[in-house]
């Protein structure tokens, strides 16, 4: 089923965080043995294919993901990829639209909450620091493609930039609302997104990571004294 990001594309429902974090493991690396077919709708084929993806990504660079590498941990025919998927980078487009939902669904917390902004803030910063942790290889890997490939750097970027856009409506929302002491609403959100970006990728995207809560809080902070001027 495809419904509108928050940043005005297209992307895949994929179901619940239990149901997708399922899929992955399912296409895992194992001792192969030869599998029957079996039939399934073109969402769940879509599905398997962007969760066999995103584990391969979990272990291996980008420069390493081949459409023989990726339908080798599905169930389905080589084939069958290109029923749903240009090239491979079409389909990393699709594991970025995937994760980016995940993270926007978190933000939205802050963004679309009623309240206290700094509470509504650590909600939101914990909510996305839980997706790093779950996705911080698959971020890391991409952000690491971005360097090199231009295709993933224009859907990386994208992602980012996306969440710049609606940190500087939402902070200008609360700077008219007497809640922030006036600033460059742009200028401060591109510094505090891709602030957010490297620390998590940092943080959370290789081994040894940082504590969840340490990230959270740290976070959290930076983000509470500037905008709202509380620890």
């Amino acid at each position: 089923m495809l419904t509108a990001t928050p940043w005005g594309r297209a992307r895949v429902i994929l179901g619940s965080p239990a149901e997708y974090a399922q899929l992955v493991a399912v296409n895992a690396p194992q001792d192969s043995q030869p599998r029957r077919r079996r039939r399934r709708t073109p969402e769940v084929a879509e599905q398997e294919i962007i969760a066999a993806a995103e584990a391969l990504l979990r272990e291996r660079p980008f420069r390493e993901l081949t459409v023989d590498e990726v339908m080798r941990r599905t169930d389905l025919s080589r084939p069958s990829f290109y029923v749903y998927f240009r090239d491979r980078h079409h389909l990393v487009l699709r594991v970025v639209e995937h994760i980016g939902g995940e993270l926007f669904t978190m933000a939205d917390r802050w963004f679309k909450g009623e309240g206290d902004g700094p509470a509504l803030a650590r909600e939101a910063t914990e909510g996305i620091v839980a997706v790093f942790a779950e996705h911080g290889p698959v971020l890391r890997a991409l952000a690491d493609a971005a360097a090199d490939d231009p295709d993933v750097d224009e859907a990386y970027s994208q992602l980012v930039n996306s969440f710049v856009d609606v940190t500087a409506q939402h902070i200008e929302h609360e700077v008219a609302a007497g809640r922030i002491l006036p600033l460059d609403p742009r200028e401060t959100a591109t510094a505090l997104v891709w602030m957010n970006e490297r620390y998590l990728t940092l943080s959370l995207g290789r081994e040894p990571t940082t504590e969840r809560a340490v990230v959270a809080r740290t976070l959290h902070t930076i983000w509470s004294r500037v905008l709202y001027g509380k620890g």
